[in-house]
């Protein structure tokens, strides 16, 4: 396993901003650029059912205009793969979806939507589609996304950051022992481990110390971050505060 951990940007906020009052300004291409030349690792879209704020044609010009690796987040809907099947993105991420939810909720039952999703995950995989499903750090969850045959699983995070936000530390070590021990058990399963949701730079930092995670997909905390210092800057200080937890996690093990 190497010492480094991407990051990937999740710029569905840039579209959000702009669809607040139409046109085509800000471009949430010209936004996955910026990260691009920041030092991102690849940048993260999803597209949702209702459109609310990535569209088709955001899609279809990040995977003609930007170089970074695009992770498409996307429902196991046939509408949803069919697009994945027509733009062919390096990776899918398969994430549950609500139409009155503000932003995904929990963690893809792979378990009670197993006929839902492993056509999914078959027919992508099949394509050269590399696909990640978006799950909770439970035992059952993750032997389940193995049998699937999924290449990554997406840990969900917001929980873990959300008692860090409301000071309940017993409830945020409790959860991060959940990530702990489901990081290690995925990639004893041979998935690749990555983690997002909720997280900014001081949870960052702390979760790239668990030497399984490969990448970190973070979007709304970044996105608001540069309203203020802008995106290239913060891009830079997201990395530094995940190369400094992989760091101190590397020195604990010499």
């Amino acid at each position: 396993m190497g010492e480094t951990i991407r990051l990937g940007v999740n710029i569905d906020h840039v579209a959000t901003v702009r669809n607040a009052r139409g046109g085509a300004h800000p471009d949430p291409v010209r936004f996955a650029k910026i990260a691009a030349e920041a030092g991102a690792d690849g940048v993260t879209a999803h597209l949702r059912e209702d459109r609310r704020h990535i569209r088709d044609a955001d899609i279809d010009r990040l995977r003609a205009e930007v170089a970074l690796p695009l992770n498409f987040e996307m429902a196991a809907t046939p509408e949803m793969l069919a697009v994945a099947l027509r733009i062919r993105p390096n990776a899918a991420c398969l994430v549950p979806e609500k139409r009155e939810e503000r932003t995904t909720e929990g963690g893809l039952d792979v378990v009670g939507q197993k006929g839902t999703v492993a056509p999914v995950v078959k027919e992508l995989t099949a394509a050269g589609v590399r696909v990640s499903l978006f799950v909770e750090p439970d035992e059952v969850a993750l032997e389940q996304a193995a049998l699937m045959g999924a290449a990554i699983v997406e840990l969900h995070t917001g929980t873990w950051c959300e008692a860090l936000a409301a000071g309940e530390r017993d409830a945020a070590e409790k959860e991060f022992a959940r990530l702990k021990a489901g990081g290690a058990l995925a990639a004893s399963l041979g998935l690749e481990v990555h983690a997002g949701h909720g997280l900014d730079y001081a949870s960052a930092e702390a979760i790239a110390a668990l030497p399984e995670i490969a990448e970190l997909n973070i979007g709304h905390f970044m996105i608001g971050e540069a309203l203020a210092v802008g995106l290239a800057e913060t891009v830079r200080a997201m990395k530094a505060a995940m190369a400094r937890g992989r760091a101190g996690a590397s020195a604990e093990t010499r």
